[in-house]
């Protein structure tokens, strides 16, 4: 632990954040959220059907795109 700045400075003046790589270390994921406009009566269906489900909307609308895009990833017959 450094007792001044100047030590500090003089440390990373010598030194390269990576010799302190923590390879180790588990890769960190996030869990990254998107707004999407969406009409309000839709919206208003949406949390109609989510409800009635017993689910939330954010749930239910992941769950309708992930099926909806398995469908478009079949291959056509």
């Amino acid at each position: 632990k450094a007792q001044t700045v100047e030590k500090m400075g003089e440390f990373w003046d010598n030194h390269d954040f990576t010799d302190f790589d923590n390879s180790g270390a588990p890769d960190v994921k996030f869990k990254v959220t998107c707004a999407v406009p969406i009409e309000l009566d839709l919206l208003t269906l949406v949390e109609k059907q989510a409800q009635l489900r017993g689910v939330k909307v954010e749930t239910l609308v992941n769950l309708w795109l992930q099926q909806k895009l398995a469908e478009y990833s079949k291959p056509s017959a």
